[in-house]
């Protein structure tokens, strides 16, 4: 049985669908990427799934945690659920983290309200939290404000706040975008480290193929509000089928590729009042014919891969690998 399983989530503001019907299992213990164009319903999927939407957003379908639908589940349940059960942490710490308290105090208040520790004992768990996620001289500096901090021990802090509850899932939604390559290679390797070490299962929400590829088993391609593409990160990058997903690989550059021309996905992601009648992506499509502008194909599974297409991409060499940062051994490696 999933963790949590997603299923028909919609969603939609003012009567405008963003969300499609996404269908989404989350293991125990497994670590899952969504990726795809800004827009195209990531992070709004899990916002959806915790009940952290707006009022005037319509919600509907099942996300099932343990038998309960969280769609459908009181206030008083969800907050029990948020950073209990199901953690998330956002892509600008420095919006999270409020800027003239100590961090010291902001991840205690997260121990007292998931455990209901005060005094010493809180003070003492914030010390192991941080020094878990590799802040050095964590004694002190959990007296400093979140502007003493840099950009990547800021999200550092983030994840250490997301930890003081246990959770089973950790939904990361675009951690390593503001930072530079290096410390993003050092938040990457920090959760792989965690994950390991308790457990927890991981959805990591990012535009960065190269990134998912580092952390993640299984991926899940999203545009325009749908799954299009799901399989394992391995065949996702031996052979991508949706040609929006190899779109995506053309437009990687490579390190060893020289001077020559990108191939971009001409065109932009459609708005949500505008979409198409048939395939959402048909408009970019190179390989669009007549049927996929008057029907919208489903997603079918086929051996342990799902694709929404007509014509799916018959690939014959891999996808190209993105460049991707990591730290080993004090060095930045590409590859």
């Amino acid at each position: 049985m999933p963790l949590v399983d997603i299923r028909d989530l919609k969603v939609a503001f003012d009567g405008v669908h963003v969300l499609h019907g996404i269908d989404l299992a989350i293991e125990r213990g497994e670590a899952v990427g969504l990726v795809g164009e800004s827009g195209c319903g990531k992070s709004v999927t899990w916002l959806a799934a915790l009940g952290l939407l707006p009022k005037k957003a319509q919600v509907t379908g099942e996300v099932m945690l343990e038998g309960t639908n969280l769609v459908e589940a009181p206030r008083k349940h969800l907050e029990a659920v948020r950073g209990r059960r199901i953690a998330m942490i956002f892509q600008d710490p420095s919006s999270s983290l409020n800027p003239v308290i100590r961090v010291g105090r902001q991840i205690e208040e997260a121990i007292h309200l998931h455990h209901g520790m005060t005094g010493p004992a809180a003070r003492a768990e914030a010390r192991r939290l941080i020094e878990l996620v590799g802040i050095p001289d964590a004694a002190r500096r959990l007296d400093n404000y979140p502007h003493e901090f840099s950009g990547g021990q800021n999200q550092r802090l983030m994840i250490a706040m997301a930890l003081a509850g246990e959770p089973d899932i950790l939904i990361a939604d675009e951690p390593t975008t503001a930072l530079d390559a290096t410390i993003q290679a050092q938040i990457l390797d920090l959760l792989a480290q965690l994950r390991t070490e308790t457990g927890m299962a991981v959805v990591f929400i990012s535009h960065d193929l190269g990134a998912v590829s580092q952390i993640c088993e299984r991926v899940c391609v999203m545009y325009a509000g749908r799954i299009v593409e799901k399989c394992s990160t391995a065949s996702l990058f031996r052979a991508p089928r949706h040609p929006y997903t190899k779109g995506l690989f053309g437009a990687i550059p490579r390190l060893d590729g020289g001077r020559a021309r990108l191939s971009p996905i001409e065109g932009t992601v459609p708005q949500p009042s505008r979409l198409p009648k048939g395939c959402a992506f048909a408009p970019r499509c190179t390989e669009a014919t007549a049927r996929c502008a008057e029907a919208r194909p489903a997603l079918l599974e086929e051996n342990e891969r799902a694709v929404a297409c007509f014509n799916p991409v018959i690939a014959e060499t891999p996808a190209r690998r993105p460049a991707k940062a990591r730290t080993r051994q004090g060095e930045l490696e590409t590859a």
